[in-house]
C-alpha cells in the first residue's frame, strides 16, 4: 500500500517539451505534461483525451527532468480530475519548476500551481452557474456560437487578470470573423473588463 501512495499512475496522453502558443505566455518555453480523461465533452476538442498510457509518478519525473525548460503546463483533459494530482505537483514545487494549469475551471485547483489558465465552455454554462473557480490569471473562451452572455456571466463569477477569446477550430478551419466580431461587441460596453484575441499560434507556425 506505502508503494502504491508514494508512486501511484496517472493517465498520460503526451509529455513534449515546446512553447506555449496561446494566452498571455505565448513564447514561453515550457513542458506540456497532457493528461486523458475529461468531465466534460467538448465536440471541437482537439485532444483525444481517451487514448492515454499508464505512467508512474517516478516516469512523469524522469520525463520532466530530461528537458531543459523548467515551466512546467499541467493540462489535458482535465488535470484536476486527477486523484493523486498533488503528490506530483509536490515534487515538482521541490525540483522548481514553475507551475501553470489549463482547466476548464470547474473544481478546485490545487495550492501549488503557480498559474491559473480557465477555459470555461459556453455549451456547459448550466454547470458553471453552481459552480467554478473564483480566480484565475486568465480566462479562454471559446466562440463556439454566440458567447457574450456567457462571457459576462463569467466576469462577475471569475476574477482574472486577463480575459481572452480564442477562435473555435473545426475541420482544421478557425472563426476568426465570428470570434474578432463578437470581441468587438464585448469591447464597446463602458466599464467592463477588456477582452483581448488569443489564437493558438503554435498550429500557425507548425508546433507542438
Amino acid at each position: 500500500m506505502v508503494a502504491l501512495i508514494s508512486n501511484p499512475t496517472f493517465p498520460i496522453v503526451e509529455i513534449f517539451e515546446s512553447l506555449q502558443g496561446e494566452g498571455f505566455n505565448t513564447g514561453m518555453p515550457a513542458i506540456f505534461v497532457r493528461f486523458g480523461k475529461c468531465n466534460l465533452t467538448c465536440p471541437w476538442c482537439d485532444t483525444n483525451y481517451n487514448q492515454f498510457e499508464a505512467w508512474t509518478l517516478s516516469e512523469i519525473l524522469a520525463k520532466v527532468k530530461s528537458y531543459s525548460a523548467k515551466n512546467v503546463i499541467i493540462t489535458g483533459g482535465e488535470p484536476t480530475i486527477q486523484p493523486n494530482l498533488s503528490l506530483l505537483l509536490e515534487q515538482l514545487k521541490q525540483a522548481d519548476y514553475f507551475l501553470a494549469i489549463e482547466t476548464n475551471g470547474l473544481k478546485e485547483i490545487p495550492s501549488q500551481i503557480d498559474y491559473i489558465a480557465t477555459s470555461p465552455k459556453r455549451m456547459y454554462k448550466e454547470k458553471y452557474q453552481h459552480r467554478c473557480i473564483e480566480f484565475a490569471n486568465e480566462v479562454r473562451i471559446v466562440v463556439d456560437g454566440e458567447v457574450q452572455e456567457f462571457c459576462e456571466q463569467l466576469e462577475t463569477q471569475i476574477k482574472a487578470d486577463h480575459y481572452y477569446l480564442s477562435p473555435c477550430e473545426v475541420d482544421g478551419k478557425m472563426n476568426l470573423l465570428e470570434t474578432i466580431t463578437q470581441l468587438g461587441l464585448l469591447n464597446q460596453r463602458a466599464n467592463k473588463p477588456k477582452w483581448q484575441l488569443s489564437i493558438q499560434t503554435h498550429k500557425i507556425v507548425g508546433i507542438e
